[in-house]
């Protein structure tokens, strides 16, 4: 073993025997208990981020722990390789987007194993290779035969630069989130997948998920936004035909002075058909931001139809106006107006001078002021005729039974939840296996035109998609006769969404999923992953799991038993000031900072010539503040063992990271004294004997199994890992204590070096490894077993026991462990004999083990 710790000699002989022996490969082993621990796959972006360093750490020192519990693991990786970012880099960089992703995957790839992750590279999966998108394909026509997919025009958030359909969270104060072009309502045909089918048991089974956090399962619900309510019907006047309303508050019916629609409301667009003024503001509308979140915060806006609705209950005519407030893919897209009790409304009728009549009072009194809000709050009715003194639910039950009676309303249950769209005007994506005939129907495309395999050989304009307006790839026969091939491609979430199950099978061309080891290898017992894909990829990941479950091709009703989200990183940022106001940030790294002895920033300069530089204190890693690290200079400066322990080690993974250049050096000076203990102790001529331990010894010896017990709680069950790791830090500096001359101490320091490397091994498996073998063992400490807690070495000789007097700390005796209640209050009353003098004792206190309290005066 040499003296020094060098983790360039180290690192890459260890990765290359577990790349060698096929250490990681994972198989079916019915005699073991299976551990199927997961990642959020990347996407191949060309470089790792400390944001995945953090998050595959995770993944690995769990993996890792649970093997050497004696679990079967199985822990994959793949490349999440569509999508629109990739489209992007190929036209910025002239090159075809497969071939920017493949060097790109090839790079990370490398960079993931130099970090020692220990992966099944065996199955590793890239979604944009047919071998894997075409089970994807297969799939999509099982549910269109079953009626769980579908066509239908929609009215979509489009990206005018992008020339796509972006989702409600894609748009940003009304504009896209990668380009920042103004996003416009469009209505186009979009394959959609009936995920409000199964919209109930999504809800239910949240119930199920005793290891997911409880705020991913509260995103998850409002997502879904299960409601009870009444639709009602509201006359139209002169017309046959009426206008369908949902509302969850009923009680406030009679409150109702006007009817807002949607822009794409059939009767607005009727209503616009000979009115050019309205025609403009739709048009508008279609322009305007289309999240619900910016629409709550938008100005109102909004013009008369010139249609009149009729009130079902009162028959009052009430104008029905066009809203930008009104989204036609919520609910019926035509809304009751209550300016008294709904903001929006409310601001709506102020500014177009419309009615408001107040209809619920507070149950406790108090006025409501609506001259300067809405009163929201559910209460008691008024000015509502029959109705008035009930409360919302007696309101409910009794307005909902006069519509049922009338017939012109009914009680429903609504859920917020929309089908999932998956259809994208893009190129790099999985097409969709559909093709339209010469009789301009649309059909699955036929088993011999499948699957359908996206051409990789294109050039990109950056207007048009290379597959849109190509005869080659949209020109097909069928039944003798021309047709044509659906040129959307697949949403992206599409792959993700059941990457978890292929991951049993990749390289099975015969099935999907093999049922054979999606029985033995699902549910996914551990997932990794940021908060930031609570909603859309966990949801449709659980909804894709059913659809599988449902064709008999996966087991149970949920894909992840557990959910980790791990925080962000944050790094410090640095900026000066251009002449015309900007900020140009500066990367850490070419910044000389000043601290103050709090290690607060009191100055900084850029290196390179001394500019004086504004600090911006700690914000997430991003291209935008150029404050990221590159995880290879970390590995290359301090190996990946370093890196990897200072991830675990800097804070609790569910919280932000702050990444800190002298935590990382603190992290590297820890494994080289555990590296130098070792060395000293490799020096002895024996490892010592433990037949006749010193008090001190004795000690030593406690603590290191108090050690184990504390970190198998931290890292097997409760998964703090800093403070398991903090536990091996104070171990290591007690055990730096012992004298190694002392046959004794030799003995507990080789006891004690054992039980951190096997505790260390999955944190820091490179230098595990290396200090194993230096003390003789055979073979991967990897497949070694958990250090185990001695409960003999626990038991303690003597114990320390507090005295008080009259409530206050007077003292402290040492006494033996098992000593009578009588002499411990002896041995109490001799250590604060001159405390006692002159008082006379009332009352001794006795808790056993911990302290004696003396009441005197």
């Amino acid at each position: 073993m040499q003296e020094t710790y060098n983790p360039r000699d180290i690192e890459p002989s260890v990765q290359q025997r577990w790349e060698e022996n096929q250490v990681f490969k994972a198989v079916i082993d019915s005699n073991k208990e299976k551990f199927y621990c997961l990642s959020m796959f990347p996407y191949p972006s060309g470089r790792l981020h400390m944001g995945h360093v953090r998050n595959y750490t995770i993944g690995d020192v769990i993996s890792r722990y649970q093997r050497m519990q004696g679990k079967n693991v199985m822990q994959p990786m793949g490349w999440d390789a569509f999508g629109l970012p990739a489209e992007n880099a190929a036209i910025k960089h002239k090159v075809a987007p497969a071939k920017w992703t493949i060097e790109n995957i090839a790079y990370m790839k490398n960079q993931l194993k130099s970090l020692g992750f220990g992966y099944d590279w065996n199955r590793e999966l890239t979604t944009c290779q047919p071998e894997y998108y075409r089970w994807e394909q297969w799939f999509f026509t099982k549910l269109i035969d079953k009626g769980l997919a579908y066509k239908k025009v929609s009215a979509v958030n489009w990206c005018p630069n992008d020339q796509t359909v972006l989702a409600n969270e894609q748009v940003i104060d009304g504009c896209c989130w990668r380009c920042d072009s103004i996003v416009e309502r469009k209505e186009i045909p979009q394959w959609f997948i009936r995920i409000t089918d199964y919209a109930e048991e999504l809800l239910n089974d949240l119930d199920q998920l005793d290891g997911w956090p409880e705020q991913v399962k509260a995103m998850q619900r409002n997502w879904i936004g299960k409601s009870r309510g009444v639709q009602m019907t509201f006359g139209l006047q002169g017309r046959a035909d009426g206008l369908e309303i949902y509302t969850t508050r009923p009680d406030t019916v009679m409150g109702v002075s006007y009817v807002a629609v949607a822009a794409g409301h059939p009767l607005a667009k009727e209503a616009a058909s000979n009115n050019p003024a309205l025609a403009a503001f739709i048009d508008e509308c279609n322009r305007s931001g289309t999240a619900e979140a910016d629409l709550a915060t938008a100005e109102k806006k909004g013009m008369a139809t010139g249609f009149t609705a009729i009130h079902p209950i009162s028959g009052q005519a009430v104008p029905v106006w066009v809203a930008n407030f009104v989204l036609m893919e919520f609910g019926t897209g035509a809304v009751m107006a209550v300016p008294a009790h709904d903001q929006r409304d409310w601001e709506f009728a102020q500014k177009y001078g419309i009615e408001i009549q107040q209809v619920i009072a507070a149950n406790d009194g108090d006025e409501c002021d609506l001259s300067k809000a809405a009163y929201t709050e559910k209460g008691t009715l008024i000015n509502s005729g029959e109705f008035d003194g009930l409360n919302f639910d007696q309101a409910f039950d009794a307005i909902a039974a006069k519509l049922v009676a009338a017939g012109k309303g009914e009680v429903k249950t609504n859920y917020r939840l929309r089908d999932w769209g998956v259809s994208r005007q893009r190129y790099w994506g999985a097409p969709i296996p559909m093709i339209r005939t010469q009789a301009g129907d649309t059909i699955v495309a036929p088993e011999s035109l499948q699957p359908v395999i996206l051409p990789t050989d294109v050039v990109m304009d950056g207007v048009n998609s290379p597959i849109k307006n190509n005869p080659e790839f949209e020109n097909v026969e069928y039944n003798g006769e021309p047709a044509f091939r659906e040129t959307d491609t697949f949403d992206t979430f599409m792959e993700s969404s059941w990457y978890y199950a292929r991951y049993c099978s990749p390289q099975d061309d015969m099935h999907m999923v093999n049922p054979e080891e999606a029985n033995y290898w699902l549910p996914v017992d551990q997932y990794i992953g940021g908060i930031e894909h609570a909603i859309l990829h966990l949801l449709y990941a659980r909804f894709f799991h059913k659809l599988l479950r449902d064709a008999g091709l996966v087991p149970g009703n949920e894909p992840f038993n557990n959910l980790l989200c791990q925080g962000m990183v944050l790094a410090e940022a640095f900026y000066y000031s251009t002449e015309h106001g900007g900020k140009e940030w500066v990367n850490p790294t070419e910044v000389t900072v000043e601290r103050d002895d709090k290690g607060r920033v009191t100055g900084a300069k850029r290196t390179s010539d001394g500019l004086p530089l504004q600090a911006a204190g700690m914000s997430k890693m991003s291209k935008s503040k150029n404050n990221g690290v590159d995880p290879q200079e970390a590995i290359d400066q301090y190996g990946a063992d370093t890196v990897r322990l200072y991830t675990m080690f800097a804070a609790p993974p569910e919280q932000t990271l702050e990444w800190s250049d002298s935590g990382v050096q603190g992290a590297q000076r820890f494994l080289q004294r555990v590296w130098r203990l070792s060395y000293e102790l490799l020096q002895q001529a024996d490892r010592g004997n433990a037949a006749d331990l010193s008090k001190d010894e004795k000690d030593a010896r406690r603590k290191v199994h108090e050690t184990i017990r504390k970190v198998s709680d931290d890292v097997g069950r409760r998964y703090n890992f800093n403070t398991g790791i903090a536990a091996v830090m104070e171990l290591l500096n007690t055990l730096q204590k012992l004298d190694l001359a002392s046959a004794g101490s030799r003995a507990v320091v080789a006891e004690g070096l054992d039980a951190i490397v096997r505790m260390l091994s999955p944190i820091a498996p490179h230098i595990a490894q290396q200090l194993w073998e230096a003390f003789g063992n055979t073979g991967l400490v990897l497949d070694a077993q958990w250090p185990a807690v001695d409960d003999s070495a626990l038991v303690r000789d003597s114990i320390e026991v507090v005295v008080q007097v009259n409530g206050k700390l007077r003292g402290k005796v040492e006494v033996a462990a098992d000593i009578s209640k009588d002499a411990l209050e002896t041995a109490a009353k001799e250590a604060v004999a001159k405390t006692l003098e002159g008082l006379t004792i009332r009352k001794v206190i006795v808790v056993p083990g911990k302290l004696v309290n003396i009441v005197a005066n």
